[in-house]
């Protein structure tokens, strides 16, 4: 070590007892309650430390994620807490997050995720209609250049930007359909082609 280094160090440990013989003399009176208050705190912090270290352990039990297998031509996607069923597709190489819908005819986009992957919004003529739970929306035609699942990769999908206000995209049947398999089976939606 250095000069200087000796000299921070001898400051810090010269501070540290300062501190603590402060601590001391005020605390003289309080130090049980005061001693099982930092005893929690410091258990805290070292739960959130083990927490945070063994995220990647326990992630996909708490937040299951989607596999490809067989080189990329089955696609196995875990049901989420909420019951549906999530899937991300990359869409002109950026990375979107759909809620599987069966009972949704096309790929329907936030107006949101249209603009990340590129769509100018400003541009597309909402001239179709179509019929949601919570009523009647606009929607406009799209084409999406390139979008990929797994090792599936497809081009010049056509989609649809909803100009309502949604709270993800929906995977519809006009894309689920390329598949030559869709099974549901034990919490688990399986594509194949």
């Amino acid at each position: 070590m250095t000069g200087d280094q000796i000299a921070r160090l001898a400051y810090l440990v010269l501070l540290g007892v300062a501190v603590a013989g402060w601590l001391a003399v005020d605390l003289r009176n309080r130090l049980g309650p005061t001693l099982r208050n930092l005893l929690s705190w410091c258990l805290i912090f070292l739960g959130t430390i083990a927490a945070y270290g063994l995220w990647e352990d326990v992630r996909d039990q708490l937040a299951p994620r989607q596999m490809v297998v067989d080189g990329g031509a089955r696609v196995e996607i875990p049901r989420g807490f909420d019951g549906h069923y999530h899937v991300t597709l990359e869409a002109n190489g950026v990375p979107v997050e759909f809620v599987v819908d069966t009972g949704a005819t096309d790929i329907v986009l936030t107006h949101a995720d249209a603009e990340r992957i590129g769509i100018d919004t400003s541009r597309l003529a909402y001239i179709g209609r179509a019929d949601t739970a919570n009523g009647q929306v606009r929607t406009a035609p799209a084409v999406i250049g390139r979008l990929a699942l797994g090792g599936q990769t497809d081009r010049n999908v056509k989609v649809v930007v909803n100009a309502g206000d949604m709270e993800g995209s929906l995977l519809g049947m006009r894309y689920l359909q390329r598949f030559s398999r869709l099974e549901i089976s034990g919490n688990r939606m399986i594509l194949e082609r």
